[in-house]
């Protein structure tokens, strides 16, 4: 039980930590695209290498799910992200993406026909309510390292990773979950690799110093790679709502990193904290837990 929490802990580290070093290389030297490319085609790489060891087939029927998943999980997910996270800040991104639980409930509620009560309406309301806030306070334009555009993308990027989260709960119970994210990958890149191949091509990979060839290496390796492995290992041992509850850490985690990055670059990724952003951060909070106090889904299925 102990090296699930470790593990699941790891993982919430490496995403937090994500925020400053994905942002930190954007859109010099590499563009939001290209990194995304980037991250397909390594992980993607990666996935397939360890999938030719899984003598595992495919039903035809569940290509369809597979498609979508792709689209949902990888492409749309990953582009609105990372060219979201291109132009807002750090903290904006992960306070935004704590409301990830609240869209895979309305998801679920839409496509599962699952009842939505009072107390999952308030914390929808509660929820929002945050997730508004910080992007209205990026549209008063008191920060030059924030944006609406960036915000809203990163939102697009939480209900888009919401649906996919519905949509590849039945394929994880009945495949290999490698099986799965092999496909998923791949099908992602039908769409990733033709917005993104432009500037993909353009980076001059010759010309990275340290730093930056360190954080392809993170983003390709420690965020898609090994944070997959840390939540499949824990999640095999803890329950799903354990597992979520972990993601409440991406804010004060991006900030803690924030905070060191600008002790020691000339970053500052920290100008934008502000005592209200913290009540938009305890507003979605609140909400994420009003929504999680029901039961959750019987079946995912669909």
């Amino acid at each position: 039980m102990i090296k699930a929490h470790l593990a699941l802990f790891g993982a919430a580290v490496i995403y937090g930590a994500n925020y400053v070093i994905a942002k930190s290389v954007m859109p010099e030297p590499i563009g939001a695209s290209a990194f995304i490319v980037t991250r397909v085609l390594g992980a993607g790489l990666i996935f397939w290498f360890i999938r030719a060891f899984i003598k595992e087939k495919i039903q035809r029927k569940d290509y369809w799910r597979l498609l979508v998943c792709g689209i949902t999980g990888v492409a749309l997910n990953q582009l609105f992200f990372f060219n979201g996270l291109q132009i807002t800040s750090p903290l904006n991104a992960s306070i935004i993406m704590t409301s990830n639980p609240i869209v895979v409930m309305v998801i679920a509620s839409i496509l599962l026909k699952n009842k939505i009560t009072p107390i999952k309406i308030a914390g929808i309301l509660a929820g929002m309510a945050g997730a508004l806030g910080i992007i209205m306070m990026s549209a008063d334009g008191q920060s030059n390292i924030t944006s609406v555009r960036g915000d809203l993308f990163i939102l697009i990027n939480s209900v888009s990773y919401g649906l996919y989260l519905v949509l590849v709960k039945p394929l994880m119970a009945k495949y290999q979950p490698l099986t799965v994210m092999a496909w998923v990958f791949l099908f992602g890149s039908l769409v990733v690799f033709p917005v993104g191949m432009g500037e993909f091509l353009e980076i001059q990979w010759t010309a990275l110093d340290g730093w930056q060839i360190f954080s392809v290496l993170f983003v390709v390796l420690a965020v898609t790679c090994l944070t997959y492995i840390f939540n499949i290992y824990a999640l095999q041992r803890v329950q799903p709502t354990v597992a979520s509850s972990y993601i409440y850490l991406q804010p004060l985690l991006a900030g803690i990193f924030a905070w060191i990055f600008a002790l020691f670059s000339e970053h500052d990724y920290i100008g934008d904290f502000s005592w209200q952003k913290v009540v938009c951060a305890l507003l979605i909070i609140l909400g994420v837990w009003l929504v999680s106090r029901s039961a959750a889904p019987k079946s995912l299925s669909a």
